[in-house]
């Protein structure tokens, strides 16, 4: 059972899938970096301000001291959330409070196409282990099976084949374990 239901981690909720995420440029994307963990409430006084954004949510599983399972939401890039926005939007986000930071995204076309990859591997509901800092790998892509069609990196840890999924702006992303035999080198 968790402390805090799951909240909207993005909205609209078709905002990656409209051609508008990559072709109105009367809004550009930001990347925001918040105070130290505000990044929900970022989100949630974006959703009141109509201001369309993406900051993936994973599931957390831990066992408390008596054994129970307990489930939290955390943030996969944590202080992170990216938004879709006006000028005059942007300057209603800074006057949430809640920014420390923000970064104009220059490669819009390739940010949108690494968010929708997260956003539906989130969506699949495989385990996803958050991954800082990339390293070098050959570049890959899944040939068949739910993450059909998905590029990534392939990274091998504790002997097990790993595909990672990236947000080449944060430098930072997501691993999850696949089957070697799925994979083709790009």
């Amino acid at each position: 059972m968790p402390i805090l239901k799951r909240e909207d981690d993005l909205y609209p909720a078709g905002l990656l899938d409209s051609d508008e995420a990559i072709s109105d440029l009367s809004r550009d994307w930001w990347c925001i970096y918040t105070i130290s963990r505000r990044e929900k409430d970022l989100m949630r006084k974006l959703k009141t301000l109509g201001i369309g954004f993406f900051a993936p949510i994973i599931v957390k599983r831990t066992r408390s001291p008596k054994g129970r399972m307990r489930q939290s939401f955390i943030p996969l890039f944590p202080n992170y959330v990216f938004m879709l926005a006006t000028e005059s939007d942007r300057v209603q986000a800074l006057k949430t409070n809640c920014i420390s930071k923000q970064s104009k995204v220059t490669d819009r076309e390739a940010l949108v196409l690494d968010l929708k990859q997260i956003h539906q591997a989130i969506a699949v509901g495989e385990p996803l282990t958050p991954e800082a800092k990339l390293v070098a790998g050959q570049r890959v892509r899944v040939r068949s099976g739910p993450f059909r069609g998905y590029e990534g990196t392939v990274v091998r840890r504790e002997g097990k084949t790993r595909l990672l999924l990236s947000v080449r702006y944060l430098e930072q992303g997501v691993s999850m374990e696949v089957d070697e035999g799925l994979l083709e080198p790009i």
